[in-house]
Order: structure tokens, then C-alpha cells, then sequence
């Protein structure tokens, strides 16, 4: 533990102190990240922000790390690339919102490409709290309200990427659901929309009652099974690791159950998805009060046009 904080603390004094580059941008650029292993729902809150963002006359562009992708870098999205070459985040985020999207683990030179094939005025980088090659104008870290700092360790003795501490650093904090409590951070509700088929076959939605296959490859699976058992359905759990590349076998449970997932599951389900599989695209609740303190940060930026 003590190893993982001191190659954490060095890199980022060296990146403070100017000794390692960060390299800035003529745009703002707003990092969301956390400072724990495991999701927290950094993808359902960029899509607020693109939305948001949007509806105040801005051009967001997003950058992504893209986890589990296998294609060439940097790799800007389009309607012919598949989940399994950006990732699940990056498609998840670029099927909702067709935001100009770029992939590849050297954020900065996501960046440059995003700023050279599309007319954004702002970059979200989903991820990257500790990617300090990027400069970065504002810091959103996002906290699961459930899980909250574990045990407060660091890896590998606990869920922690950097010191708690370095929460006080960001610009904001925003806690996913209830749980998690901390002096001036901004709560998050995540709120699911209506069930979708992913074929977009006209099937009846199963009701509130039904026995159903529950499928979650994500960072803290319990949090999908436990809203599908509030909604009243009789839930068989299936969790598969984060990123999981899924095969036809996967999900083959041999009793014709209704099948249902995440919205990052299914990107990569597509090709091979049946009439019985559905999942359910989640939205986030932000409170205006952070959404107005963000548009205040950014309407001072000098060269947004």
C-alpha cells in the first residue's frame, strides 16, 4: 500500500511542478473521474452533462480510455465501429448522444484528434482523474453512494486509486445515491427508463412480478439487480466482470426466461441478441444548483466561441 501511495504522491507532484507535461488545450476540459476502483456512474452522468451542455448552446466532445476496446489508436467513432473495438463506455455514450467521440488511452492525443475532425467547444473526458498528462479546467469526481471509499485504504489493501484526500482537490463531488455523505458534494440520482427490446421488436415488456435473468457486466453489478427487485420483478442475478466480451453461450439459460441488462451490456449483445433480451437505458438526476455552478465555470472561460 504504502508503495502504490508514494508512486501515486510522486507523479502527481512531477506533474505539478512542471517536471512531467500536462498539455492544455484552447477549450475547456472538464475530467470526470473517481478516485475508487469500480463504477460509480461516471458514463450516466457525461450523458447529463452532453445534454446539458447542449441545451446552453455549447458543442461537447468527449474522450474516452475506452476499457476492453481492441482497435487502433486514437480511434473516432462512427456509425461503422463496433462496442468491441471502442469499448462499452465509448459506444454506451456515442449511441445515445451521436457526441463526436474519441477513443484511446493517451488522452491528449484523443483530444487533438477531436478538436481536428469536429467543431466542439468543450471536452468531457470521461475518466482520467489521474491521467495528469491531460490539463484538465474543471474536476468532477464521482462517488458511489453505497460502496463510498470502502474501507478508506489504498490498492491493493482497498478500493483506492488516490488518498481520499484528493477529493478536496476537485472542483466538485457528486455522489451517486444515498449513502455516502460529504461536506459540499452534490447528490445524483439515477433514474431507469422504460425497458427496451434489443432487437426493437414490439414484444409485450414483462411485468412487475415476472421471474427474469438479470445480466450486469459493470463495475458494482448488485446496484442493477437490487432496481430491478425494488421494481417488483423476481430477479436471477448473472454478474460477469466489468467489460465483459459476451458470447451467444453467455446468455443462453436454457428456459426462455425474459433476459435483461445493462445499457453498457448491450452494445456489445447486439450481433447476437434474441427476441427475449431486453435492457434498461438509466438516466441521471443532477440538482441545478451544481449544473449552475458549472455553467459559471465555464461561461468564464475566455476563448469558448
Amino acid at each position: 500500500m504504502w508503495l502504490y501511495a508514494a508512486v501515486t504522491a510522486v507523479r502527481r507532484v512531477l506533474y505539478r511542478a512542471g517536471v512531467l507535461r500536462s498539455r492544455r488545450f484552447p477549450v475547456p476540459v472538464i475530467v470526470i473521474g473517481n478516485v475508487t476502483v469500480g463504477g460509480t456512474g461516471k458514463t450516466p452522468l457525461t450523458l447529463a452533462l452532453i445534454e446539458f451542455l447542449r441545451a446552453h448552446g455549447y458543442r461537447p466532445g468527449v474522450v474516452s480510455r475506452g476499457y476492453g476496446g481492441r482497435g487502433d489508436y486514437p480511434l473516432m467513432l462512427s456509425e461503422y465501429v463496433t462496442a468491441l473495438e471502442s469499448g462499452d463506455e465509448p459506444m454506451t455514450l456515442f449511441r445515445r448522444s451521436g457526441v463526436p467521440l474519441v477513443v484511446d488511452p493517451v488522452r491528449p492525443r484523443a483530444v487533438e484528434l477531436l478538436l481536428k475532425r469536429s467543431d466542439c467547444n468543450v471536452v468531457l473526458c470521461d475518466d482520467g482523474l489521474q491521467h495528469y498528462a491531460l490539463a484538465r479546467d474543471i474536476e468532477i469526481a464521482v462517488v458511489d453512494g453505497a460502496r463510498g471509499l470502502g474501507n478508506g485504504h489504498l490498492l491493493p489493501l482497498g478500493p483506492l486509486r488516490e488518498p481520499a484526500s484528493r477529493l478536496e482537490k476537485v472542483d466538485h463531488v457528486i455522489v451517486n445515491g444515498d449513502g455516502f455523505s460529504r461536506a459540499g458534494a452534490h447528490q445524483m440520482q439515477l433514474l431507469a427508463q422504460g425497458w427496451l427490446n434489443l432487437r426493437g421488436e414490439m414484444h409485450p415488456v414483462p411485468l412487475p412480478g415476472s421471474r427474469i435473468h438479470a445480466v450486469a457486466g459493470i463495475g458494482n453489478p448488485a446496484r442493477f439487480f437490487s432496481q430491478l427487485e425494488h421494481a417488483g420483478y423476481d430477479v436471477i442475478p448473472h454478474a460477469f466482470p466489468d467489460h465483459h466480451d459476451y458470447a451467444l453461450r453467455d446468455l443462453d439459460f436454457g428456459d426462455g426466461l425474459p433476459v435483461v441488462m445493462t445499457e453498457k451490456d448491450a452494445v456489445k449483445c447486439l450481433a447476437v441478441a434474441q427476441g427475449h433480451w431486453w435492457y434498461v437505458p438509466v438516466s441521471a438526476e443532477l440538482p441545478p444548483a451544481f449544473l449552475n455552478l458549472l455553467l459559471k465555470q465555464l461561461d468564464a472561460f475566455p476563448s469558448i466561441q
